[in-house]
């Protein structure tokens, strides 16, 4: 390559470079290429996705439409199986549930759109025993609905969707209504009967619901509009299931479920109820007037206008439940009367409340018998009903403690009490005196075959010296239909529940000051200090009353032994009881031991011997019944001293 050549690359590759440098672009022509780069890849990425959005789009639109195809047949074939099961109640097989709600200060009632039926009563005044809002029952497992014939089909409105209906304008499309005071407010839910174009308005079936300001009680109307036409000819009766599952309200889950059955009463009769034990049911076939499921505390009572023919009633038990709020499930299948007319009512009422006896008395329908007060025997209800419930609200009205007012109740009944503690006290002091005189009777007879002459001389010496051995026993009788009064009083009173005092959190359950990590036979897992101090201070008042008899404690020594073994017992039968009861025992022993101390103090034993001794060389004086016994064996020629013949 020559120098000629060698120039002429270099400038040719100079020019090159040269041309290079002056045509390359700016910063600011880079930058604007890049951006202009940019959008156009913006641009098309965004056309692949609206293509493929349509693509999607398309194909989902195929698939509805397949869908909608599929959904109409499969439609078709719901509405003919419906038509072909519930006849012109087809169309009302078919809805979306939906809750109504009536409340006032003291209920707040669910209504469910299917089977326009009551679904949730929360009371609000009170809480379960672990502070939740109290539920008389919530679940899905209730049933109140209606069966019947109509077409030849059997209809069931539990599993119907009602449709509501505002009898007051004012409350026209309200999910919820509450009232207070004197208003009221009825709300209906109406199933139809199919038309041509939809429901048809003059065939139906309403429940009529009407709730009242600050009232547990609520009417409610059963309307038959038009269903003479409907029902099957011959129809005399609906049959109403209602079945609810019972929540639990209370700490001691046994003592709740030995409290809950069903309670009904007879119409212009009695009060009954299933067994509070164990699973049970029963076929009433008189009419009714009310039935209840009944918990410990509270009530769900279906009450008769006039009355219900007749009911199939049933309690049992699910043990198998998990659910820590289940109690028992509670069913009852009830005849209400049909006469085929264009239009009939059936007027009855509910009352979702608390079991107490001045709410319920009020009613005037024997409701108030579902409270424990001893009915079985008068005496027992008597006391609890005309002395220790009027004494106890107007201690309550105070609005002092309750435990406070269940010392200032034991006070009282002491001192009306006390004159026959007093007569017993003195008896005692009787027999005590002449324990002297007693053992030297069973000195003297010694041997076995000699114990009828020993009880003949002792009741000899009690004879003379004017003393009733029995004395003593008829005061305490005379006590014992109160203390039996007060058992069934404080665990069925509302008014402890879930009120404080000292250590105790509830004086109508038990007031655990330990938790045991096991359970202990006939006694519990549980420690309960009033129960524990009152069982010791019945031992100590045994012991004390059996030093005060003296000698007639001596004359029955299984006897003596038998009274240490009840406050044992005690122990373990109250541990789990309502410790008001067991502070109100508690109580009643202590205020004992102090009017024995004062009466003690009164008593001038050597006195009274100083009498007795008096007594005994005193001609006995023969009643008038053994008057009458000696001229008749006279009459028979017996000597009434030998018991033989002269």
């Amino acid at each position: 390559m020559d120098k000629n050549t060698i120039i002429g690359l270099i400038l040719i590759f100079a020019v090159f470079v040269g041309y290079t440098l002056y045509t390359a672009p700016s910063e600011e022509e880079k930058a604007k290429q890049l951006w202009v780069r940019d959008s156009i890849m913006e641009v098309q990425r965004y056309r692949d996705s609206v293509s493929m959005q349509r693509t999607l789009l398309q194909t989902e639109q195929e698939s509805q439409q397949q869908n909608i195809v599929q959904d109409l047949e499969t439609d078709a074939t719901e509405i003919a199986r419906l038509d072909d099961r519930l006849g012109v109640f087809a169309g009302s097989g078919i809805g979306e549930d939906k809750i109504f709600i009536l409340e006032n200060k003291k209920i707040r009632i669910l209504l469910s759109k299917k089977g326009g039926k009551i679904v949730n009563v929360q009371l609000k005044g009170y809480q379960t025993y672990d502070s939740l809002p109290l539920y008389l029952y919530n679940n899905d497992k209730t049933v109140f609905g209606y069966t019947f014939f109509a077409n030849n089909r059997i209809i069931s409105t539990n599993d119907l969707y009602f449709q509501p209906h505002y009898s007051d304008l004012k409350y026209e499309g309200r999910d919820s209504i509450f009232i207070s005071g004197d208003d009221s407010v009825s709300f209906a839910m109406r199933l139809y009967t199919d038309a041509q174009n939809g429901f048809n308005p003059n065939q139906y079936i309403e429940y009529v619901y009407t709730i009242f300001g600050d009232k547990f009680i609520m009417d409610y109307d059963l309307n038959l509009v038009g269903m003479n036409r409907v029902l099957d000819p011959g129809t005399s009766y609906l049959d109403l299931l209602w079945k609810a599952d019972m929540r639990r309200q209370e700490a001691s889950l046994d003592n709740e479920r030995a409290e809950t059955t069903i309670y009904y009463k007879y119409s212009g009769d009695e009060v009954d109820h299933l067994s509070e034990r164990k699973d049970s049911e029963e076929e009433l076939v008189t009419p009714l007037k009310w039935i209840s499921f009944k918990s410990r505390f509270f009530l769900s009572t279906f009450i008769a206008g006039k009355s219900f023919d007749n009911a199939s009633i049933e309690a049992t038990t699910d043990e198998s439940s998990k659910n820590k709020h289940y109690l028992r499930s509670m069913m009852a299948e009830i005849r209400i009367p049909f006469q085929n007319q264009p239009r009939q009512t059936f007027d009855a009422s509910f009352y979702f409340g608390p079991n107490k006896y001045s709410t319920l008395k009020k009613f005037k329908l024997d409701l108030e018998r579902q409270i424990p007060l001893g009915w079985s025997f008068f005496l027992l209800a008597w006391i609890n009903i005309y002395a220790v419930i009027p004494v106890f609200d107007w201690l309550g009205g105070y609005g002092w403690n309750y435990g406070i007012v269940i010392l200032i109740l034991t006070i009282l009944l002491k001192i009306v009490l006390f004159p026959i503690a007093y007569k017993t006290y003195l008896s005692s002091a009787k027999m005590r005196v002449l324990k002297p005189e007693i053992e030297e009777i069973t000195k003297k007879f010694t041997k076995s075959e000699d114990a009828m002459k020993k009880q003949q001389a002792t009741m000899a010496l009690y004879k003379k010296a004017g003393v009733n051995p029995m004395a003593g026993c008829l005061p305490m009788l005379l006590q014992f239909p109160i203390l039996i009064a007060m058992f069934r009083f404080f665990p069925s009173s509302i008014e402890l529940r879930q009120q404080s005092f000292l250590w105790a959190h509830d004086l109508s359950s038990y007031d655990s000051i330990l938790n045991l990590p096991f359970n202990i036979p006939f006694y519990g897992d549980h420690v309960s200090l009033f129960t524990l101090l009152m069982t010791v201070s019945t031992i100590m008042y045994t012991k004390i009353n059996n030093e005060m008899m003296g000698s007639a404690s001596t004359q029955m020594p299984g006897m003596k032994t038998m009274m240490y073994i009840m406050p044992v017992m005690f122990l373990g039968i109250f541990n789990n009881y309502a410790s008001g009861l067991s502070y109100y025992y508690l109580l009643a022993n202590l205020i004992t031991f102090g009017q024995m101390f004062l009466i003690r103090q009164s008593i001038d034993e050597d006195k009274i011997r100083k009498q007795l001794m008096a007594n005994k060389k005193k001609p006995v004086k023969k009643s008038n019944f053994q008057k009458r016994l000696e001229d008749m064996a006279k009459q028979r020629g017996v000597n009434p001293k030998t018991g033989k013949k002269k």
